[in-house]
């Protein structure tokens, strides 16, 4: 962050209406941006709340649908980015599970969508005769944390609600760059009574970052209503910044000077004693861009090869495949060619990201077990000077039944003279291999 930057904080009382719900934030949007704001955040369920889940169900649009199209159009128009913060999305988990997805979306000024960030942390709460509020029963969990989205007022960490009560989730956003952790709410009122401005001081000054909450406020409907209290702390945990009890905004202004004179007055990301408690890392789901180059030592891996990517981390389709679905995990760090190359946010990338496709590919695959092998230096077969994790879904049928025939194939499947007895894939049947699991990994 660099700079000061004013931005808008707004607050609202959704109702089931969007048009209605739409001119509300509109009209803040509109009178944000005329006073010079660089960027104004909404809160989750900025499109509606509804008094049942039926009626939920029966509203919910896709990203591409006509009310993001508005704010898109409002954006542009406006010469604004925007924090809507939580879509009731007919996402890409919809047709499996018949549900929203709660997603957090990002427009840049152009109307562009910037990035989109899935609710992982659902709210199930039942306390009887004060409050139901059971989201999964309408909502499907998001499985990434995505990076800090890169914005005019420095880099942004995408959270929603119930996510501030998870302090590792900050620190992940933190720690992969994030100026600034936005937690869009509609938290209730006895837990806002309770913890709303402690949770977002807290994550504040112990991830020493600015903490924007928007919120939904009042009574929606007979069965539900909001805190309220939408503000903005900065990293030293000062609210500067808080909505009065109506549908309206405030404004702050975030200081890239402040945030790093307050990271030097205590330096805790230097002083942290990881090896004695452990290491928080950002496993963040990274975009896979059809004009990067991957490479496997010193082989070139296409980018339509590979269906999953983070951080640390890539996953790509094996160009000689084993089994069905054999697919290699690797660091994207070349210079790793050894278990004992990697740093320890490598080895937790690497291996939470193992455990992902494994799943993936034994869903996708109709398998129940899974070779998972790595072959670490030439004397253990390793003919890729580049480590490397071997995921096969296994069925009893394999090898003629002969199971651990696996560990002898994989010495010699890539080994020169085998092409015939190994079959090499091309371009069309590798990216057909890859878009099979990339829909996991949405």
């Amino acid at each position: 962050m660099e700079g000061k930057h004013l931005i808008a904080v707004c607050q609202m009382n959704a109702k089931e209406n969007k048009n209605d719900n739409f001119e509300v934030c509109k009209s803040m949007i509109e009178r944000a941006a005329a006073i010079g704001c660089e960027m104004v955040f909404l809160p989750e369920c900025f499109d509606m709340i509804c008094d049942s889940k039926k009626k939920t169900l029966e509203n919910i649009e896709p990203i591409v649908g006509p009310l993001i199209t508005n704010y898109r159009q409002l954006a542009q128009k406006c010469n604004v980015w925007l924090s809507l913060g939580g879509l009731h999305e007919k996402g890409p988990k919809y047709a499996e599970t018949g549900k929203a997805s709660n997603a957090h979306i990002v427009i840049n000024a152009n109307g562009d969508i910037a990035s989109v960030y899935r609710k992982v942390h659902l709210f199930n709460l039942d306390i009887p005769g004060v409050v139901r509020l059971v989201e999964s029963e309408f909502s499907v969990a998001g499985d990434a944390v995505i990076d800090p989205v890169s914005t005019p007022i420095g880099k942004v960490g995408l959270g929603i609600c119930y996510d501030v009560r998870f302090p590792e989730f900050a620190t992940a956003l933190a720690k992969a760059g994030a100026d600034i952790l936005t937690y869009p709410s509609s938290f209730t009122v006895p837990t806002g009574l309770a913890h709303w401005e402690t949770l977002l001081r807290a994550r504040a000054i112990e991830n020493q970052c600015y903490v924007v909450a928007a919120a939904q406020f009042g009574t929606h409907n007979t069965k539900r209503s909001s805190y309220g209290h939408a503000m903005v702390v900065d990293p030293w945990g000062t609210v500067i910044a808080q909505c009065s009890e109506k549908s309206d905004f405030a404004v702050a202004v975030v200081d890239g000077d402040f945030l790093k004179t307050a990271r030097m007055k205590l330096p805790i990301w230097t002083d942290r004693r990881s090896e004695l408690y452990g290491n928080i890392i950002p496993p963040i789901a990274a975009e896979v861009s059809e004009n990067q180059t991957y490479h496997f030592g010193a082989v070139e891996i296409h980018p339509y090869q590979v269906f999953y990517k983070t951080r640390f981390t890539f996953a790509f389709v094996n160009h000689r495949p084993l089994l069905p679905g054999h697919v290699l995990v690797a660091p994207l760090r070349v210079s790793a060619e050894r278990m004992c190359d990697l740093t320890s946010n490598e080895i937790t990338d690497v291996f939470t990201t193992v455990q992902k496709v494994q799943k993936a590919i034994e869903t996708e695959y109709e398998a129940r077990s899974s070779t998972v092998a790595i072959q670490d230096g030439p004397e253990a077969g390793q003919s890729i000077r580049h480590l490397h994790v071997h995921i096969l879904p296994r069925k009893s049928e394999d090898f003629g039944g002969n199971i651990d025939k696996i560990y002898s194939e994989l010495q010699k499947h890539d080994k020169i003279g085998n092409e015939k007895t190994f079959k090499l894939l091309n371009e069309e049947e590798m990216s057909a291999n890859a878009d099979r699991l990339r829909k996991y990994f949405v």
